[in-house]
């Protein structure tokens, strides 16, 4: 690993870019001028090493879940196997919580000791929250990565059990084993949606002539799949097919909603969503 972290104010004056090497974070906090200095400050102390640590346990992070979870000292990476150990009956490595386990630990840093009404951590869109009493958030929700448009949102406030929310699918920077064009996912915090919206991801899926996939090795040589097959491209889909794809995806989500393990989902493929609300009143702007 070369280079130093990057960290630089934006152009508004309140939000805090920072990034190294893969990591990509917009930080915002809302109170107090001083109280908002100090937690971006706490905020970069955080983040100074943070990308080393989960260098050094790689390996491990990268190794499929199975019984008693492995042993990791990292913070960061402590969150990532807590994520998805309740998700090990699939395969499933840590790195399927690295971006929302990142976003968790700045996010806590950051409020710690802080009077904040409200802060936030977008790592590439997988985001922890943080909401005093009386505060809300809305989020955008966005179906299709690649051609980002705003489909719709989701109004959290203080009372809701969510503190997190993540996107996956086959498109953007990710590898899918299902053809989702996004699946953005509402839970307890941004570790716990960001597995969860993979696996989801993975969900939406269906057997068509007009599917492409690859082992998941052939299409990235960094990869935590192995010989899995990830989908590589998706041909035209019959309304039929893309409800079938999007009812399999549904089912996954309703399944881990009853477990406790998130609060709401909303899928979408091809112009079409499919949602579980949960607590959270989630607004889709396109109907399917």
């Amino acid at each position: 690993m070369t280079g130093a972290p990057q960290l630089a104010m934006l152009g508004d004056g309140r939000r805090l870019h920072m990034h190294h090497g893969p990591i990509d974070l917009i930080v915002e906090a809302f109170g107090p001028p001083t109280e908002m200095v100090e937690a971006y400050r706490q905020a970069a102390r955080a983040f100074d090493g943070l990308l080393q640590r989960l260098v050094d346990e790689l390996a491990v992070l990268r190794t499929p879940m199975a019984g008693v979870p492995p042993f990791v000292a990292g913070p960061v990476a402590r969150r990532m196997v807590r994520a998805v150990q309740r998700h090990r009956a699939v395969y499933v490595t840590p790195m399927a919580a690295v971006a929302g386990a990142v976003a968790d630990e700045v996010l806590e840093a950051m409020v710690t000791g802080r009077v904040l009404d409200r802060a936030y951590v977008n790592d590439d869109g997988d985001i922890a929250i943080h909401l005093e009493p009386g505060q809300r958030f809305d989020v955008g929700l966005v179906s299709d990565i690649d051609a980002p448009a705003l489909d719709g949102a989701a109004a959290i406030d203080w009372t809701m059990p969510i503190r997190g929310i993540a996107t996956s699918g086959r498109s953007g920077r990710s590898l899918s084993l299902g053809i989702a064009d996004s699946v953005t996912v509402l839970a307890a915090d941004a570790a716990a949606a960001d597995v969860a919206a993979t696996l989801i991801a993975n969900a939406v899926d269906i057997d068509s002539a007009a599917v492409t996939r690859a082992p998941a090795r052939e299409v990235r040589d960094d990869t935590d799949l192995g010989d899995l097959p990830v989908v590589v491209a998706v041909g035209p889909l019959a309304d039929a097919e893309i409800d079938a794809a999007l009812a399999a995806g549904r089912l996954e989500a309703e399944r881990m909603r009853r477990a406790g393990l998130i609060e709401g989902a909303v899928m979408g493929l091809r112009g079409r969503f499919s949602a579980i609300d949960g607590p959270a009143v989630i607004e889709r702007r396109r109907a399917g």
